[in-house]
């Protein structure tokens, strides 16, 4: 099951729910992010796109019979005013964080964050980081399957490959 969604080169969500749903708003979300390149001859930010996301999340809040959307988003990414995570829970609500992390294990994760994560940490110590949170946080201590996916300064969306992810457990 992919969690891990590219929306665009420099913008990537992670989905904890029904992940039906969270395909549903990643493929608007990536067709407002090439409608935005087309139009404007540049890449979308990524407050836009978290709002494309809240906003279609709150407007199944409004009516009877519709469902809300049972996912919770992480929108983050890197655009000319910098880096951003956004987090849009089922309401629609956008809030943006340093750090965070929501799932199963969030609450000992966003611990972990909140202890030792770093403004301006390198790659490599935030991928550490990472790992060694996914590993203290899953209380199921199987051969689990984990996806990495970084974002660089320079806007471009990379998935660590299997082989790297095996390196750093």
């Amino acid at each position: 099951m992919e969690k891990i969604f590219q929306v665009d080169d420099h913008i990537a969500a992670v989905a904890a729910g029904f992940l039906a749903d969270a395909r549903v708003l990643v493929n608007q979300s990536r067709v407002r992010a090439q409608i935005h390149k087309i139009t404007y001859e540049e890449p979308a930010d990524v407050w836009s796109i978290a709002r494309t996301i809240g906003d279609r999340m709150q407007v199944s809040t409004l009516y009877a019979g519709l469902r809300p959307f049972g996912v919770s988003f992480l929108v983050g990414g890197v655009d000319k005013s910098g880096s951003h995570i956004i987090e849009a829970d089922p309401s629609g609500t956008l809030f943006e964080w340093q750090a965070y992390a929501l799932g199963r294990g969030a609450v000992l994760a966003n611990k972990i964050l909140k202890q030792r994560w770093k403004q301006n940490m390198s790659e490599k110590d935030a991928v550490d980081l990472a790992v060694d949170i996914l590993n203290k946080a899953e209380k199921e201590k199987k051969e689990s399957v984990v996806d990495i996916a970084v974002i660089t300064s320079g806007r471009k969306f990379r998935k660590l490959t299997k082989e790297e992810i095996n390196k750093l457990k």
